[in-house]
């Protein structure tokens, strides 16, 4: 019989449809000195069967981490439709909310934390789509290394077979077979070591593919988790959302009809600048917050050197005032500071081909389905809603001139004329991406947002902005 270290292997081949029978025979000591590196060919003179494989076409390795993406992602999101939270947690996070102060400040930091929280599940999913791909890139290779060999395999495991079924004779116990059991010993000794090499790399294969299988499992394991706290974390958010504005003070039949007239101006609007200009012009909420905001800025400039520097000491701090209705520090001092809005891969940055002939004028970032987008700085929000090519689009007012243009989100959850602090939850992205004039030319079907700085109405490179782990491009993305 096989010696026992190799029983595994042999059953893990015989699984494969590798069939070896019948008794040790001088072909398998040829295939097995060849092997070891004796190079003998078979009694016919026709090369072994496990000696060569057929060329095989090079796979493209782009293509197929792009495959293997598709395949992961495909997984994820069937994976995310069967997570629900039970009526004792949704219980349990009413509750929760119900228990807070209810002060603007108390709530409104209620969010920015639950936000930060939703944005890191974000990274953290995302991460584990990567683990999966790479797992089961690795898998595949090992597949494919075990396919191209699969006639050697078979050669080994038969001989192996024979040799275990039909051993040589034993010197002692039959001396009328000396010579046979010379001539045995001599040619064992030759092809044996050959045989363990092949042996021994098949076991670490399979020990390998074991390996990821379990990896795997224990990555959706904690991946169907983090996913579970997402979810919990989004609903967290929507009461927190809907409790705040419950506490707003502006009257509701007013929000309604400027929202109506924003989407009027926006309607009417042929460019960026004028929709900005005609509803900081005709809205009212947007009216006040644009003249809270440089009523800010005309104080800021009567400041001493002094008095700057202890503002700037301040913005390093990062404790500003809970309850402030313009941006806590001058926009130009935040250079470095930034975080992106979303968690995702940069895709394409300011400056770049657009893939359309023409320069980038934003970044654009691809997300994870339904990821959460919060505000990079404080702002006013100019406008929420559908803007022309742009889709769903969100301009922030955060001071010195500057306005930020976010767009491509799906669910948009701030309205215009509010002043949202750094790191508010403003909108969250959809399932696939959505086809805008600023994302058409992008060779991925991620939810992608596009993220625009303007000076003085002129488009800026914003990366000065962004911190530095922010600030990189993705590699092998699809």
């Amino acid at each position: 019989m096989l010696p026992r270290f190799l029983l595994p292997t042999l059953a893990a081949c015989l699984g494969a449809g590798i069939y070896v029978a019948g008794p040790l025979s001088l072909r398998d000591m040829a295939f097995a000195q060849e092997t070891s590196g004796g190079g003998t060919q078979a009694p016919d003179d026709r090369p072994l069967t496990g000696a060569s494989t057929p060329a095989q076409p090079v796979p493209d390795p782009a293509a197929e981490l792009a495959r293997k993406r598709d395949e992961t992602r495909s997984q994820l999101e069937q994976l995310s439709k069967t997570i629900n939270l039970s009526s004792d947690k949704t219980k349990e996070l009413e509750d929760s909310i119900a228990s807070l102060d209810k002060s603007t400040a108390s709530l409104r930091q209620a969010l920015i934390d639950s936000a930060a929280r939703r944005k890191d599940l974000d990274r953290k999913i995302q991460q584990s789509e990567k683990t999966l791909t790479d797992l089961a890139i690795k898998e595949d290779k090992i597949r494919a290394s075990l396919h191209e060999r699969r006639a050697l395999l078979a050669e080994v495991l038969g001989a192996l077979e024979r040799m275990g079924r039909n051993p040589p004779p034993a010197l002692l116990v039959t001396p009328d077979d000396a010579l046979a059991s010379v001539r045995s010993a001599i040619l064992l000794g030759a092809v044996v070591p050959g045989m363990r090499k092949e042996t021994d790399q098949l076991i670490a294969d399979l020990t390998s593919l074991s390996k990821l299988h379990a990896d795997a499992a224990a990555e959706k394991a904690d991946l169907t988790t983090t996913m579970t706290n997402g979810l919990e974390e989004e609903r967290r958010m929507d009461l927190l959302i809907a409790e705040n504005n419950k506490h707003s003070k502006e009257n509701s039949a007013q929000l309604e009809a400027e929202r109506k007239r924003a989407e009027e101006l926006a309607g009417q609007a042929t460019s960026l600048e004028g929709l900005v200009a005609s509803l900081e012009s005709q809205i009212g909420s947007v009216r006040d917050a644009a003249a809270a905001a440089r009523a800010e800025e005309a104080r800021r400039a009567r400041l001493t050197d002094q008095q700057r520097e202890q503002a700037k000491a301040l913005a390093e701090s990062g404790v500003p005032d809970k309850n402030r209705i313009t941006p806590a520090y001058a926009f130009s001092d935040l250079k470095k500071k930034l975080e992106l809005p979303v968690a995702g891969d940069t895709l394409r940055q300011f400056g770049d081909d657009d893939g359309t002939g023409h320069t980038a004028m934003g970044l654009t970032i691809a997300t994870g389905p339904n990821a959460l987008i919060t505000a990079p700085a404080d702002g006013t929000v100019v406008y929420a809603g559908a803007f022309r090519s742009y889709g769903q689009m969100i301009i922030l007012d955060t001071g010195d001139g500057y306005h930020m243009v976010l767009s491509g989100m799906d669910a948009i959850k701030t309205r215009p004329g509010r002043f949202v602090f750094a790191g508010e939850p403003l909108a969250a992205m959809g399932q696939k991406r959505v086809a805008s004039a600023t994302a058409l030319a992008l060779e991925t079907d991620r939810p992608t947002l596009y993220i625009e700085f303007r000076k003085d109405g002129k488009p800026v490179d914003s990366r000065p902005w962004w911190t530095s782990k922010d600030t990189g491009k993705a590699r092998n993305d699809t």
